[in-house]
């Protein structure tokens, strides 16, 4: 019943909370994007951000 250990059932939703953002936060930072080759950086075309007014 919840309402004879508050105090239990806070800290299972602290321990959960943690364990959550620090599962996202190894999931985030161990992806390694891979980086553009230059080849393809030279070939795309740079639009202009001038008005023209």
């Amino acid at each position: 019943m919840p309402q004879m250990a508050p105090i239990s059932w806070l800290t299972l939703f602290i321990i959960f909370s943690i364990t959550f953002l620090i599962f996202n936060m190894m999931n985030y930072y161990s992806f390694i994007p891979s980086l553009p080759k230059s080849n393809l950086m030279t070939s795309m075309n740079t639009n202009s951000l001038n008005w023209k007014w």
